[in-house]
């Protein structure tokens, strides 16, 4: 045992040699103490997978290691658990160590109170809080939770079936994709594929079965493949760093399937060739050359060299027919952009740190990389929630759902839960913008508020000052952000929570497909609703018409059922309504 301990430990000394050229002599007696202090405080300890637990902290921090985060983070890695485990308190830590390492245990003791299962109580949600309050002070926090995470979902069968679940869940639905947004794809796709039988077992089961047979097959078939585009590639005096292909991993084919109707035929990119090369142009010089050599599908494919994603991930995707007539997957990115792809947030302090060795040893806080201000903003914007309960809720759509990025007309990224519409975005831009939208337009076309926006698209938003919220955005928009903002909007101009019963006065504005009689069709179901109409007007724009009527309405009701006939008219495709 003794001797697997001393391997993990020389594992962690030797990287650490490999990105800080010479410890000085007070980091290795740091060092040395914190090795002697899980020996000590969590000595005669076993998990419950039978091991001794020391191996634990001595895994976890290794995988911070080999991150190449500083050392303070790999000292806190050891010590994660001597808070709750070995009795130990955050003075005596800071007195032994440092404060910086003090402060970086203690944020990921606060974390480890976390339980899914009990999410719904808010001490479980303040605990949620605490974290992302942590994590937005020191990344590194979440950083060393995430390794700690790891590491423990490799032992989940040794807990009962209950606390797998458990794990698993809370895995899927918070650690993993945040492991996304903080561009660890690596780290991500680990984390669901061991939570993936835990927390679907049966899904996992038919997972394994589709792909595994077709998956092994199209491995066989890139065997041969590889060395004819690597000839191709240097018959145009480009050479690769490296040619790989991966496999998808297996959570991502589930999520893929179900999209899919549950034909795995239709998952092209079940494994992928990846190229490397040492600079940007010879990415696309590279793309040129199997654009050449194999035939590209329509629409599949994207540069995020040029326009990167929002956690910072870039490379170019291209779908190619190959010569057999199968449609493949080639990614092309450069040493540095697989880098940041495997590790991200810690493959981008590694290179910063490069830069200056000096600024490195020095380091005192973790400066946010631009791509991952939103930690500062969930910090901010969790001052509006009064209960965790709602902040867990809200923050697991609005920040942690898949994701999807879309572009202003001046080419900036905004960054959206999938399934977000134009008001979202709106809000996201600036609450003023939301709260005076006249009409957007995506791709130059315009669509109603209720769109769902897609990746890539160009939104842009028209305001008006007289305009304000409608009660019916509530019903579509996807940001729990979003919705409070409207409401708060609302209230304010008395709109909500009451609306008029009798003898009131609307606005009625009308977004639909001009055709001829629109018209006409509009105005025999207000006459039969029994409301008059003050004065209406309208402008046909790009095939759209923007139609306003200013109605006196009798009874609530009458309004209700004129809003219901209207929407059986196929060309509406956004009725507003203000009241006056």
């Amino acid at each position: 045992m003794n001797g697997q301990k001393n391997k993990i430990k020389n594992q962690i000394i030797e990287n650490i040699n490999s990105f800080i050229s010479q410890l000085e002599e007070k980091d290795k007696e740091m060092l040395e103490k914190a090795f002697d202090w899980i020996e000590i405080y969590h000595q005669n300890q076993k998990r419950l997978s039978g091991e001794p637990f020391v191996y634990h902290p001595l895994r976890t921090a290794l995988t911070v290691s080999l991150w190449r985060l500083d050392l303070n983070s790999i000292i806190a890695a050891l010590l994660h658990d001597i808070i709750e485990d070995g009795g130990v308190s955050f003075n005596e830590i800071k007195k032994n160590f440092n404060e910086e390492v003090a402060f970086l245990v203690s944020g990921v003791t606060k974390i480890s109170g976390l339980n899914y299962k009990k999410a719904s109580s808010d001490e479980e949600a303040e605990n949620f809080r605490n974290m992302i309050f942590a994590t937005s002070k020191d990344l590194r926090v979440i950083l060393i939770k995430l390794a700690d995470r790891l590491d423990n979902l490799k032992t989940l069968w040794a807990l009962d079936k209950e606390k797998q679940k458990t794990k698993a869940l809370q895995t899927l639905e918070i650690f993993a994709p945040l492991a996304y947004r903080l561009g660890l794809t690596n780290i991500g796709a680990q984390l669901e594929d061991l939570a993936f039988p835990y927390a679907y077992p049966e899904e996992y089961k038919l997972t394994k079965t589709l792909s595994g047979k077709r998956q092994k097959e199209l491995e066989n078939y890139l065997k041969k493949l590889v060395p004819q585009i690597e000839e191709e590639l240097k018959n145009n005096n480009l050479y690769p760093v490296s040619i790989k292909y991966r496999a998808k991993h297996l959570y991502s084919i589930w999520r893929k399937l179900q999209k899919e109707e549950m034909d795995i035929k239709k998952i092209y990119d079940l494994v992928a060739i990846r190229i490397i090369f040492k600079t940007v142009e010879e990415c696309y010089s590279a793309l040129g050359v199997v654009h050449h050599y194999f035939k590209p599908v329509p629409s599949r494919f994207k540069d995020y060299i040029a326009l990167p994603k929002p956690n910072g991930y870039q490379s170019l995707h291209t779908t190619v027919f190959t010569k057999e007539g199968r449609m493949l997957e080639i990614q092309i990115r450069t040493q540095q952009m697989e880098e940041e792809a495997e590790w991200g947030i810690a493959a981008h302090w590694f290179y910063q740190t490069l830069k200056d060795t000096k600024l490195y040893k020095k380091r005192k806080t973790f400066k946010m990389p631009r791509n991952l201000c939103w930690l500062n903003q969930l910090k901010e914007w969790q001052k509006s929630f009064t209960s965790s309960r709602d902040f867990l809720e809200a923050v697991k759509i609005d920040f942690l759902k898949d994701r999807i990025f879309v572009l202003t007309p001046k080419g900036d990224i905004i960054d959206l839960p999938e399934g977000a519409t134009p008001v979202d975005f709106a809000y996201q831009i600036h609450t003023e913008i939301g709260n005076h939208i006249a009409f957007c337009k995506v791709n130059d076309q315009i669509v109603p508020l209720d769109y769902k926006l897609r990746s890539g698209e160009v939104v842009e938003i028209i305001t008006n000052k007289n305009k304000h919220p409608s009660p019916s955005w509530l019903e579509f928009v996807k940001m729990a952000d979003t919705k409070k903002k409207i409401q708060q909007v609302l209230k304010n101009i008395k709109i909500l929570p009451e609306t008029p019963k009798k003898n009131f006065t609307c606005k009625l504005e009308i977004i639909a497909e001009d055709k001829i009689g629109l018209l006409d069709d509009i105005l025999n179901i207000v006459a039969k609703q029994q409301i008059n109409i003050l004065e209406h007007k309208g402008k046909t724009l790009k095939n759209k018409a923007l139609l306003s009527f200013k109605l006196k309405v009798k009874y609530f009701s009458h309004l209700e059922s004129l809003l219901k006939n209207l929407k059986k008219i196929k060309e509406i495709k956004e009725i507003k309504t203000e009241y006056l």
